[in-house]
C-alpha cells in the first residue's frame, strides 16, 4: 500500500471513529448496595462470577457489571450495612428494565439474594451520566 493511500485510510477511520464516539450516549448506571452475610461471602463471589455475570453480559444493551467490596471510607463515615456494591451499566434504562423482566434474571437474582444478610438491599440508586 502506498503512503498516500495509507494516510487516507487512517484519516477515514479516524473520522468514522470520532463521529461514532460523539454520537454515543453514555450508559446509565445502577448502584446496588448489598448487605452480605459474612459467612456467605465466598458463595456470593462464586455466584457473581459463575452465574450472574455470564447471564447479564448476554443481554441487549449490556455495557458493564462489577461487584465492588468496600475497603474503607476515606472521608465521612462508612455506611454500617454496606459491604458490597453491585454496579450495572446498560445503554438505556429501558434495556435494563427488560433484563430485570427476563426469566433469566428471575432465575439468577435469587441465587445472589441467598447470600445477603436477611436478603437485604441497602440502597438501589440509578444514575444518568452527564
Amino acid at each position: 500500500m502506498h503512503r498516500r493511500t495509507s494516510l487516507k485510510v487512517i484519516a477515514a477511520m479516524t473520522a468514522l471513529y470520532g463521529h461514532a464516539t460523539a454520537a454515543a450516549k453514555p450508559p446509565i448506571q445502577l448502584h446496588v448496595d448489598l448487605d452480605v452475610d459474612p459467612h456467605k461471602e465466598k458463595a456470593l463471589l462464586d455466584t457473581f462470577q459463575q452465574t450472574f455475570k455470564p447471564a447479564i453480559i448476554r443481554q441487549p444493551g449490556f455495557v458493564d457489571v462489577q461487584l465492588l467490596k468496600m475497603r474503607t471510607a476515606l472521608m465521612g463515615a462508612a455506611p454500617t450495612l454496606l459491604g458490597y456494591r453491585l454496579l450495572i451499566s446498560f445503554e438505556t434504562e429501558e434495556q435494563r428494565l427488560k433484563w430485570v423482566a427476563t426469566e433469566t434474571h428471575q432465575k439468577v437474582w435469587p441465587q445472589m439474594e441467598a447470600n445477603f444478610a436477611g436478603k437485604k438491599l441497602v440502597n438501589v440508586l440509578l444514575f444518568d451520566p452527564k
